[in-house]
């Protein structure tokens, strides 16, 4: 089995460019980046896939991926779920978590490039759709799942998904404060938030059967933030076992004999922020195996019939590649993204306290 070996301050450019440029050949002329060539994109991934740019160095390719999402996102501060060639393929639903990324995103690219200009030009993209998210935040604290085309609520919320938004609130409260911008809302509802995922689990799940059996509700509470120190240690290895297939990769879901390249580099990440690097590195050395000759990732492979599956490389799993690999050589100013809380002068918890 081949092994993908990183080093500490070494950026291994004949491994990793190959991934940066499958990336960018896929991007299409007006800034979005599709699945795969000719397929559908959504909001989240095309973020996912343009920080893989960001890291890469493409920095104007990625502008333009931030700037279509712009052009693209709704009066409301919404964008649909899908795209196929610039147009909406399914307006049954918007999902908030997607809808919040756009704040990730952009602070991973200002921590890459202290591109202030772009941060002040995006920024009212990012205000409103964290606006309108913050508008499906229930009593209880968790935030709706989707929203329908009429903008009523689709009343319930996923761990997963309310996990990513938490940490699209941290980095849309440090881009409020890196332009001196005042969002005590955003502030507060990111901390309701974070007490519902740590104390409430009723409040997650209910009209549905439990999201448990996949992996992402295991590992995303600490990718995110939500859970760290002790508690993060804890949290991985009760379920090491279930969801973690050696010399292979994390399972999607703990039933089913199929692992995905992009959940193993996010378990990678999960693992760095719990302070395991050793098991970090381990895991992510078993990637290299489903790259492709042209740089892309295959998804997924089921290890039961040993078949890669589904046949295609996506953008967003090469994303994953690159962000994993960052945070284990520490290339970039956004390196410790995933693996640490974002710090700006006015932190979330000093503004709670003195409000």
């Amino acid at each position: 089995m081949n092994e993908l070996l990183l080093s500490k301050g070494f950026f291994p450019e004949s491994l990793l460019r190959p991934t940066v440029n499958y990336i960018l050949q896929t991007q299409l002329p007006n800034g979005c980046i599709p699945w795969f060539p000719n397929g559908k994109a959504d909001p989240w991934d095309h973020i996912e896939a343009t920080m893989g740019l960001t890291i890469g160095g493409e920095y104007t390719a990625a502008q333009r991926a931030y700037r279509w999402l712009a052009n693209e996102q709704l009066a409301d501060g919404s964008w649909w779920a899908n795209y196929y060639a610039d147009q909406p393929v399914d307006r049954n639903h918007r999902e908030t978590n997607f809808i919040a990324y756009i704040a990730t995103g952009l602070w991973h690219y200002f921590l890459v490039t202290e591109d202030k200009a772009f941060l002040v030009e995006l920024f009212p993209c990012v205000e409103r759709a964290i606006d309108f998210v913050l508008r499906y935040q229930s009593p209880t604290g968790e935030i709706y799942w989707a929203v329908a085309e009429d903008g009523s609520p689709k009343e319930d919320a996923l761990v997963t998904a309310c996990a990513s938004i938490y940490k699209s609130l941290e980095c849309a409260n440090a881009i409020a404060d890196t332009l001196v911008i005042d969002k005590p809302t955003w502030r507060k509802a990111q901390i309701r938030l974070g007490k519902t995922l740590r104390e409430h689990p009723e409040c997650f799940d209910r009209t549905w059967e439990s999201k448990e059996r996949f992996s992402m509700d295991w590992f995303y509470p600490i990718l995110t933030g939500v859970i760290s120190g002790k508690a993060a240690q804890q949290r991985i290895d009760k379920k090491w076992s279930l969801f973690v297939e050696n010399n292979i990769g994390c399972r999607c879901v703990s039933d089913e004999p199929w692992v995905t390249v992009a959940e193993s580099c996010e378990l990678t990440l999960a693992l760095l922020a719990a302070g395991d690097h050793a098991r970090a590195l381990h895991l992510f050395s078993w990637l290299h195996q489903f790259m492709d000759e042209d740089g892309g990732y295959w998804t997924g492979y089921n290890f039961r019939d040993k078949v890669i599956w589904p046949k295609e490389k996506t953008t967003w799993t090469a994303g994953a590649i690159l962000l994993a690999a960052d945070a284990l050589i520490e290339h970039t100013g956004a390196a410790h993204l995933f693996t640490k809380a974002v710090e700006t002068p006015n932190t979330i918890e000093n503004n709670f306290l003195h409000k």
